[in-house]
């Protein structure tokens, strides 16, 4: 949920919504409660995926369908007991309650392991767990709620609504687990009811425009919940804890069901009445707020009790995922990421336009009622077609499906289209690498080569390949006119595959995708694992005609990871040829072309997202 949040940070899968009803899908589990108690267990893992989902904007709670998936170890004494008591407890109690069916799941049965160690026998066994699946259609997407604590909306104050009642119970907690100690009574559900209201307060105040941020409360405890948020919003924290954090430790780490919510003052009162309407007056604290500078102060009455630095908790925070990292991943590019992180002067994702996003440039051309055919083009393993065509459908082309087989069984002509878009994902697998193989059956089809060479030489005609299409064009150079300084792909230098949400500058070029374009700095989506440009010695990067590269949240080209996520020179990753006639790109403009679908937008943005100006060029140079 930070990762989607933290327009500081780059999401690990962007959001794509190509329509306005789309799934929420949380996962919740409580392994460690199961210890101590099965039933309390089943019953937190049900209301954290409730709690979770109440962050997306659902029309009621009747609506959420739960998949369980059931882990024990029978015939040990004590299990089935155990699996019994927390099938019970949210198959015949809770899940009722709730109005909530489980249509669907999976039991693991055999979670328990024996062998002999110098011929004694020795065996391990987990606990009875529930991993809880939750499934809801969203109604609108754009009211999305994230961590993200706001500053631009005047002063705030954060809410927590405590479901556990001020009872604090600290078994299992990552606080007890921490300092070794076992035992201790867990957290538990104790009212469907309550739970119920907080998802309809969240829903209703939601609704009204009262939410600016919202976290559930789960592992760690309202002080990681507050401390995430904080990292997020890269902000600071004032939190009061007088009138519910007496008890120091087990106010701030307990892991009881619950949520913290931050809302503007001028909505205070407005957002009062709900929690008398909810029933949830008596559960909800005013503990804080939100504030520019860097900090985290806790307070009890006049008294500071503790005050931290921010980057040394974010450090903290994000230490165990870099010490991973490292170890996975090229320890250049982890050092990389965390100096990035930790960089408290970065200005975060900072776009900028040089042209108006919502003027739609095709309209006149749309409005003669004519609509150019361009091929969208895939082979086997490409999963990038759907969103490919909804963008050129927009932009007033006929976007028709077309398959390599199509074309090479003679079924289809490419001549019949007036532009065609090599779409992304995964052909062949991409076990000969970059788009090779699809790329091999173009070039050894004296057919299909013919076809490609015409069609790329003739002047009337526009290509645009995108991520595994581009890796494959950028192969076919040698029969596309003034390619011939174009480069290969190569892994990506950070050595993993990379989805994340990066800035791209438009630069000065010929492509007619990018007219009016120039000097725009954008964000988009990117999800490769080969994508590092590099030039044979026979290209000059000079002559490559760049039309897009990588550039830092300061507006600078950049090489450095993970603003540039894949280490090519330059931050290039677009180029064209043809006179402007053929792009390629390893990033995914298709992916966002509605600012709903981006992870992070400005506020101002409208439906159309700055991306969808290139397919109505396109549109434009068509006539």
């Amino acid at each position: 949920a930070i990762q989607f949040a933290d327009r500081r940070t780059s999401p690990s899968e962007p959001i794509e919504a190509a329509a306005r009803l789309v799934i929420a899908s949380p996962t919740a589990r409580r392994a460690a409660s199961a210890l101590l108690s099965s039933a309390d267990a089943a019953r937190l893992a049900v209301g954290e995926a409730i709690t979770n989902l109440a962050a997306a904007s659902i029309g009621s709670l009747g609506e959420v369908r739960l998949s369980a998936n059931w882990m024990a170890a029978i015939n040990h004494p004590g299990e089935d007991a155990a699996l019994f008591d927390a099938v019970k407890a949210v198959g015949l109690e809770l899940c009722p309650e709730l109005d909530i069916s489980i249509p669907v799941g999976k039991d693991s049965l055999s979670m328990q392991t024996v062998w002999n160690d110098d011929e004694t026998p020795q065996r391990t066994v987990a606990p009875v767990s529930l991993v809880i699946t939750g499934f809801a259609r969203v109604d609108d997407v754009r009211r999305t709620l994230t961590p993200q604590l706001r500053l631009d909306r005047g002063d705030s104050d954060l809410w927590l609504v405590d479901l556990g009642g001020g009872r604090d119970r600290l078994g299992s907690s990552a606080l007890t687990q921490v300092f070794n100690r076992g035992g201790g009574v867990p957290p538990d559900l104790e009212s469907a009811k309550q739970l119920k209201a907080l998802f309809d307060l969240v829903q209703e105040a939601n609704r009204a425009g009262l939410l600016l941020a919202y976290h559930d409360r789960s592992d760690g405890g309202v002080i990681v919940t507050l401390l995430e948020m904080a990292f997020a919003g890269h902000c600071g924290l004032e939190i009061q804890l007088e009138g519910w954090g007496e008890a120091t430790l087990r106010a701030l780490f307990n892991e009881e069901l619950g949520a913290v919510l931050q809302v503007a003052v001028a909505n205070r009162e407005a957002f009062e009445a709900l929690l008398v309407k909810h029933g949830l007056a008596g559960f909800a604290h005013r503990i804080g707020r939100p504030k520019e500078k860097l900090g985290i102060k806790l307070f009890l009455g006049g008294d500071t009790l503790f005050k931290w630095n921010w980057s040394t908790l974010f450090a903290a925070w994000n230490d165990a995922s870099y010490a991973m990292q490292r170890l996975r991943d090229n320890p250049q590019s982890a050092d990389a990421e965390r100096e990035w992180r930790l960089d408290d002067a970065d200005p975060g994702i900072s776009p900028k336009l040089a042209f108006d996003p919502t003027d739609d440039v095709a309209a006149p051309f749309i409005a003669k009622g004519a609509r150019p055919r361009v091929a969208v083009l895939r082979e086997q393993g490409v999963n990038g077609q759907a969103e490919m065509a909804a963008a050129f459908t927009r932009a007033g082309f006929d976007a028709v499906d077309v398959h390599m087989s199509d074309l090479a069984e003679r079924r289809i002509k490419l001549a019949d289209f007036r532009g065609f878009a090599a779409c992304g994902g995964f052909s062949y697998g991409d076990v000969l690498g970059a788009g090779r193989g699809w790329a091999t059956s173009i070039l050894y089809n004296d057919y299909l080569r013919a076809e490609f060479e015409a069609f790329f030489a003739d002047t009337s005609r526009f290509a645009l390949g995108v991520c595994n299409g581009c890796q494959m064009m950028s192969q076919l150079k040698d029969i596309i006119p003034g390619a011939q300084h174009w480069p290969k792909f190569l892994r990506n230098a950070s050595e993993q595959y990379e989805a994340r949400m990066v800035t791209l500058e438009v630069l000065d070029s010929p492509s007619i995708f990018f007219k009016g374009m120039t000097g725009s700095r954008i964000p988009v989506a990117v999800a490769h694992g080969e994508g590092r440009v590099s030039f044979p010695q026979t290209c000059s990067p000079s002559k490559s005609g760049g039309a897009l590269r990588f550039v830092d949240n300061r507006g600078r080209p950049t090489e450095d990871y993970p603003l540039n996520p894949n280490g090519s020179p330059g931050g290039l990753t677009g180029f064209t040829a043809a006179e402007g006639r053929v792009t390629i790109l390893m990033p995914h403009p298709e992916r966002v072309f509605r600012s709903v679908q981006m992870s992070w937008r400005p506020d101002p943005w409208g439906e159309d997202s700055p991306w969808m100006r290139m397919f109505r060029n396109a549109r434009v140079w068509c006539g």
